[in-house]
């Protein structure tokens, strides 16, 4: 039986992580990859049959040496996950050039990079891309001018890449997470705002870090093997809310 691999960007935390245990649980062996070094090191020494591979996905250069190191170790890539992101929430009026080129860099650059220097080896294995966007790419929202626009971009970029390597058997798919609890979440977001989510969340909470790992590995599967060109929405319901949530809640006592 062949082992499979998969590489993971922005896995050394998060949903990142998450997603690494969860491939590993069902037989993959898997790359990390994140910028951060320290921590990236001290996530793989604790999971056996991974390898780690610091790189800045926004670096072209980085982005070649870190596919040629990955192919060196394992020779093949069968699921690439770009999983990688920074957000910068401000209004549009305080966000400059530089912190808009910051979150674009990374969170669409790098998915573009990424895929285009894994390319060679999904056409031999007829494997798998998924692209993290979220749920901020379908829904506008306050001081998301860049995260927003970045993550709206990932998702028709998923489309694109789907209709043009659909002949290559490689599958392209795009998972757009809502609320998830992260430390990142509660580092960016008031205990208002996230009592204003679960408001418009019909399951009424946020997701873990699990539930979106769960879509992602089966998206990277040959469960998915006839799905390509999507994007799920793993959000409790939230793009499907209205306005009227909490007022049927309030009626219900």
């Amino acid at each position: 039986m062949i082992q499979k691999i998969a590489t993971v960007t922005g896995a050394a935390r998060g949903i990142g992580l998450a997603t690494t245990k969860l491939f590993l649980a069902n037989g993959w062996q898997v790359v990390l990859i994140d910028r951060d070094e320290a921590e990236l090191q001290a996530a793989s020494a604790q999971l056996p049959g991974t390898l780690a591979v610091c790189c800045d996905v926004s670096v072209p250069e980085q982005v070649d040496a870190m596919v040629a190191t990955v192919l060196a170790h394992f020779g093949r890539i069968d699921a690439l996950v770009n999983n990688a992101g920074v957000a910068i929430f401000q209004p549009l009026d305080q966000t400059d050039f530089n912190a808009w080129r910051t979150v674009m860099a990374t969170n669409l650059d790098g998915v573009f990079l990424c895929s285009q220097a894994v390319l060679p080896a999904l056409k031999q294995s007829r494997g798998a891309i998924v692209n993290i966007a979220s749920i901020s790419g379908l829904r506008a929202s306050t001081l998301r001018v860049a995260y927003g626009t970045s993550k709206a971009a990932v998702i028709h970029l998923t489309k694109q890449f789907a209709i043009e390597l659909g002949d290559y058997g490689v599958r392209v798919n795009c998972v757009s997470p809502g609320p998830v609890k992260t430390k990142l979440a509660e580092a960016v977001h008031s205990p208002e705002i996230i009592q204003a989510y679960y408001d418009g969340i019909p399951l009424g909470r946020s997701a873990t870090e699990g539930d979106i790992a769960e879509a992602i590995v089966f998206l990277c599967s040959d469960k998915a093997g006839f799905i390509t060109g999507q994007m799920l929405a793993v959000d409790g319901g939230f793009d499907a809310s209205g306005i009227g949530l909490p007022a049927l809640r309030a009626s219900r006592g």
